[in-house]
């Protein structure tokens, strides 16, 4: 509502000219949630208004303005110029400020003649400013906190978490889930290492008790693994000394009874999952009886790269090299996908099944970590190793050469860049990729910010080259501090060769960067790249 300045009063105040700046005209009083009009006939007119305010007070308010132009200051009891709320202004501005005692006074001068209205919308004393109670993301931890507050114990509530396990599940929003990880019995602080967020989130105490927590909103169809590390150590060093600290104390939660793999040296080699109902199925993990497939190890020497490598070489049963539909597969990060993922195992339930035709699968070892990092990334040298190197021996040790159209090169994280930017290299060889989340935020040092997208840039300014892509990633691998994640950068890269007119298949799973994920999506990759359908897919 806008009030109108008293007759008498009014023609004081507008009829007023410019005054000298020890000169203050009397003062109009505000009061909240009412408009004061005012006018001003020429341009230089202070017109002066009370807040009535107390030290420490927060006020908001508006000028707005519906003819000619005025700024707005704060000014002290004696005029004194504290601040300019707002310059110019000839529409509507917002204003807010903190009173620094009882006689502030607001003064809104013209530049040019018209009419305006002045508010206070808010006025917060300081008595009153107080940060709001925690909002609790989970129903049955909001309970807890009102529990506890009033004097209550939480023995009930561990009673409860014992029975149900850990993490909790509680219904969300639009056919998401409410899950809580849960920690007891830290002195400093948890922290999660996998997770929704993949970012070391902290566990919050709830107030003093011996509760900690850590609440999320995830899609009904997630799975993850994570661990939970108790009272990690603050150490000197950099970020990351910081950072990997989380390694000393890392296990699996004690309250989770899944745990992966289930039988390990100790927890702290150990991951517990969370799996929910929607979380889509991977058919072809358990031991179902298939016949087993055989395993050749042996060694290579590259001159290219002047190191040796294992590699174990995988024959379906009943294997036989002249058949016309048999899939060559390279697979990265050997001791990964032949111990935490079975994939020889998988491969036998696949070929059993009639999923995908016999598979040959050459699982490839790094030399070292160290190796890893050098040669995985888009190394030319590693890809000529590939091509020129280990796939003359894949063939003579088993006889089997097959075209480039039923060759694949597949691999998770720096495995899946490898496996595209390998087959870019040489797509004589490799005709298809199987991409696991891979790091397409990489970039050559020395990348220029506005190209960081590396292989898709290569994509765009290339030829149309005769691949197929597989590509995948999960939904809570996003970015961090301003630099973009797997998941925008292999949507990015799906986008690129989709509109160069490269076949590509792409999933988004409900997980993170995650062999348990992983394990599902090998799988699905076969299938839609040499499948015969229909057959289950993990995220129909």
């Amino acid at each position: 509502m806008v009030k109108a300045i008293g007759l008498a009063m009014l023609a004081m105040v507008l009829a007023m000219s410019p005054a000298p700046a020890a000169e203050t005209p009397r003062a109009l009083p505000l009061i909240v949630g009412e408009a004061l009009a005012g006018r001003a006939e020429t341009a230089g007119a202070r017109h002066v208004f009370d807040p009535q305010d107390a030290a420490g007070d927060y006020i908001k308010g508006q000028l707005r303005v519906s003819a000619g132009r005025f700024n707005l200051d704060l000014v002290d009891d004696a005029g004194k110029h504290l601040r300019r709320l707002a310059d110019g202004v000839g529409g509507a501005a917002e204003f807010q400020f903190v009173a620094d005692d009882p006689g502030d006074r607001l003064i809104v001068s013209a530049e040019r003649e018209g009419a305006y209205a002045l508010s206070i919308e808010r006025k917060v004393a300081l008595a009153d400013q107080a940060p709001p109670g925690p909002d609790y993301l989970s129903p049955i931890i909001a309970e807890l906190a009102a529990h506890i507050s009033g004097g209550g114990t939480t023995e009930a509530f561990w009673a409860m978490v014992e029975a149900r396990g850990t993490p909790l599940v509680e219904e969300g929003w639009d056919g998401h889930k409410i899950v809580t990880f849960l920690g007891r019995g830290a002195r400093r602080n948890i922290r999660m290492f996998g997770a929704p967020s993949g970012d070391h989130e902290a566990l919050q105490r709830l107030g003093g008790s011996d509760v900690w927590f850590r609440s999320f909103d995830v899609p009904d169809g997630t799975r993850l693994s994570y661990q939970l590390a108790f009272d990690v150590p603050d150490v000197p060093g950099t970020a990351r000394d910081r950072r990997i600290a989380i390694l000393a104390t890392a296990k699996a939660d004690p309250l989770n009874r899944h745990r992966w793999p289930a039988e390990a040296a100790d927890a702290y080699n150990q991951d517990s999952v969370l799996e929910l109902a929607g979380a889509p199925p991977q058919p072809w993990l358990a031991e179902k009886g298939s016949p087993a497939g055989a395993l050749n190890r042996l060694s290579i020497e590259s001159r290219l790269l002047g190191n040796r490598r294992d590699i174990t070489i995988y024959r379906p049963t009943g294997f036989d090299p002249v058949r016309d539909d048999t899939i060559l597969l390279f697979v990265f990060d050997a001791d990964q996908y032949l111990d935490r993922v079975p994939v020889p195992r998988i491969l036998d339930n696949m070929i059993a099944a009639g999923a995908v035709p016999p598979v040959v699968a050459v699982f490839i070892a790094n030399p070292d970590r160290e190796a890893r990092a050098r040669e995985l990334p888009a190394n030319p040298a590693f890809a000529d190793f590939m091509a020129e190197e280990l796939y003359p021996l894949v063939v003579k040790e088993t006889g089997l050469k097959v075209p480039a159209a039923r060759t694949v090169l597949a691999g998770s994280s720096y495995g899946g860049l490898a496996s595209a930017t390998v087959a870019m290299r040489h797509p004589e060889v490799f005709g298809n990729v199987l991409s696991m989340s891979g790091s397409f935020w990489w970039s050559p040092p020395g990348t220029p910010e506005d190209r960081q997208d590396h292989v898709a840039g290569l994509i765009a300014r290339g030829p149309k080259l005769p691949l197929r892509f597989f590509l995948s990633a999960g939904l809570f691998e996003t970015g961090a501090q301003g630099t973009a994640g797997i998941l925008d950068t292999s949507r990015h890269l799906r986008d690129v060769l989709t509109a160069k007119g490269i076949p590509v298949t792409y999933r988004d799973y409900a997980g993170g960067h995650d062999y348990l994920v992983w394990q599902g999506v090998l799988s699905d990759g076969l299938i839609a790249l040499f499948g015969r359908l229909p057959f289950p897919v993990s995220n129909r």
